[in-house]
């Protein structure tokens, strides 16, 4: 009987050797282990950019639920930072930490008699008239859209925008002096 016994354990769970084991070099290691990561950090930012795009969509609706077209003679326009340009304090202090250091655009207004601040969609600032009268869509402190003054789209600057590298090469020609000066 206990040789049976014998013979049926050793048939059923095999003996297992230590010098049978292959070892894993630690590079393939390393490299599971950052794959790993690499895949956790991509599902995570999956979900966070759905929740954020989600978020874009509702504040989205609140603009055009509540925009306005407004008559603005257009004082001034510049990207500053967000203490600097002059809002109230209240809008400063509602904004994230990290949104307070980045650049903004910034567009100053004339409507009426009063003088106000207000911070322009990135999509228009290109194209709003500096010292014209223009029709504008506001919502709150945020300027969606222009028009001109007789519904005429106001159409942006002539000159085509030219990359860094372009005018860091014109900037460099001027200096050895392959092209004149402006």
């Amino acid at each position: 009987m206990q040789n049976r016994l014998r013979w049926f354990k050793a048939a059923l769970i095999p003996e297992f050797h230590f010098s049978e084991v292959k070892v894993v070099s630690t590079g393939w290691i390393v490299f599971f282990v950052i794959l790993g990561i690499l895949v956790a950090a991509t599902i995570v930012l999956y979900f966070l950019g759905k929740r954020a795009e989600k978020r874009q969509a509702e504040q989205q609706e609140q603009i055009e639920a509540h925009k306005q077209t407004v008559s603005l003679l257009v004082i001034d326009k510049k990207k500053m930072r967000l203490r600097d340009a002059g809002l109230p304090q209240a809008v400063v202090d509602q904004t994230p930490k990290l949104l307070r250091r980045s650049k903004v655009p910034v567009v100053k207004v004339k409507a009426g008699p009063q003088i106000l601040t207000l911070i322009a969609d990135d999509k228009i600032f290109d194209d709003i008239p500096v010292k014209k009268e223009v029709k504008a869509q506001i919502s709150g402190i945020y300027m969606v859209g222009v028009k001109g003054l007789h519904g005429a789209k106001v159409s942006p600057a002539d000159k085509p925008k030219k990359s860094r590298f372009k005018q860091w090469v014109e900037k460099m020609q001027v200096k050895a002096g392959a092209k004149p000066v402006k």
